[in-house]
């Protein structure tokens, strides 16, 4: 791995391969080593295979997968921890990596040791980190433990100190491997204001997370690993609806394409999507699901308007969701999500969470889904997914036809409050006197 080339990116990563030799036991690979090559004790399990990205500098990129998709691995071998079968890594500037938990730290120096001990190895002059200590202290908010051994401190203490050490080595690059899931959620948001600060600095930031909504709100942009692949890059809201594509939907399922064929081939109901019709539909929308049965058409109704382009500050609202069935369905999930343009949710609900239970859907049949809820949005854009599943035991929840921001609202109405969500506050004044200026 260099540090040089730094018209090529912060991070660039071209054709890294690693292999892993498994043995069945232990004497296997002593047996391998006396032979001198001759015998094969060993078989090969490649973790990463010909992984090639760019990350610009001051850029923030999402690495997303699933559990034992290589995603780990190829952070170890960014920062050095880890050499690579093939292939190589170049970087610009100091890396500082929050990786896994137990990385990094001796268990048996006290905390204020191990930083002191990790700012020597990255190269950074010892009386500028005592000299900044206290600001490491003062982050990590985890008080006389700081001169106490690591061995002793619980799994958020350990992490609190971890990422208050790494921010704090002034760096180029920061890596952060899923650790911080392990932490209290007051510290996480602590975090990720910091992230921002630093994204303003131009400090390139690596993460790993499961959190879908971290991903789309912080990255600009994603990769998307899985058996050692990428899957997709670049956009973070098409990278993870490829990923929940692919962790909610089987391979052997049909797809959409496939659920036509059918209908025209064997005289059953041909479905119309009049959706699209909708003033309120997203033309943007995202689906996927192996379209057993299918979402035709939806009525948003709001105060008694249909389908109305903005929606009034505390009206009551409908969405009426028809949907045709293909096949035989059982243990049905009906769910309704409501976000923000860059994807936070502010709301969900589903028939599952709700413990409603569902009859069979029989082929051929039709059914409607009435979801029915007060806005209490603030004044803003957002968008409404719609979604049908089932209760899978394999995908825990099977896609069969999720639209994801299938429908565009508005909210207008009330003073100008900020956030998401109304909370119907009044403000009261005693002993002070105020006008309201209309």
């Amino acid at each position: 791995m260099s540090s040089n080339d730094s018209n090529s990116g912060a991070v660039r990563i071209e054709s890294i391969c690693k292999d892993y030799r498994i043995y069945q036991r232990p004497l296997d690979r002593m047996a391998e080593l006396l032979s001198h090559g001759r015998k094969t004790r060993h078989t090969s399990f490649r973790a990463l295979d010909d992984i090639s990205f760019t990350i610009n500098k001051g850029e923030t990129l999402g690495l997303i997968g699933p559990n034992g998709s290589g995603k780990s691995t190829l952070l170890e071998i960014l920062c050095g921890t880890l050499s690579p079968t093939s292939g190589s890594i170049k970087t610009t500037g100091r890396i500082a990596a929050l990786l896994e938990l137990g990385a990094g730290f001796n268990p048996e120096f006290t905390g204020r040791e191990n930083v002191l001990l990790n700012a020597s190895i990255m190269g950074i002059d010892r009386a500028r980190v005592v000299e900044t200590f206290a600001e490491v202290e003062a982050f990590a908010e985890i008080g006389e433990f700081i001169d106490r051994p690591v061995k002793t401190y619980s799994s958020g203490m350990y992490v609190r100190l971890a990422f208050a050490a790494a921010i704090n080595m002034d760096p180029d690059i920061l890596v952060v491997d899923e650790a911080l899931s392990v932490g209290d959620i007051s510290f996480q948001r602590k975090c990720y204001r910091h992230f921002q600060e630093m994204q303003r600095r131009g400090v390139t930031i690596i993460f790993v997370t499961h959190a879908m909504e971290l991903v789309r709100s912080h990255c600009h942009r994603a990769v998307y690993i899985s058996g050692g692949k990428i899957r997709a890059s670049g956009d973070p809201r098409d990278v993870v609806h490829q990923y929940l594509n692919d962790t909610f939907t089987r391979p052997e399922d049909v797809t959409s394409a496939d659920v036509k064929e059918e209908n025209s081939g064997t005289g059953r109901l041909q479905t119309s999507d009049k959706c699209v019709t909708r003033a309120s539909y997203n033309p943007s929308e995202y689906r996927w699901g192996n379209r057993h049965a299918e979402i035709v058409d939806y009525e948003l109704i709001a105060d008694g308007e249909l389908d109305p382009k903005v929606l009034r500050r505390g009206s009551r609202v409908r969405v009426v969701v028809h949907v045709e069935v293909h096949k035989l369905l059982t243990k049905l999930i009906y769910g309704l999500t409501v976000k923000t343009v860059d994807g936070i949710t502010v709301f969900g609900a589903n028939t599952r969470a709700r413990k409603m239970i569902l009859t069979d859907a029989e082929p051929g049949s039709g059914s409607q889904v009435e979801f029915e809820f007060c806005n209490h949005l603030l004044p803003g854009e957002y968008f409404i997914s719609l979604g049908i599943a089932v209760d899978d035991d394999s995908v825990d929840n099977l896609a069969i036809d999720r639209r994801y921001d299938i429908i565009h609202i508005s909210v207008e109405g009330g003073p100008a409050d900020f956030g998401i969500s109304d909370l119907d506050m009044n403000i009261h004044l005693n002993g002070v006197e105020a006008t309201q200026d209309v």
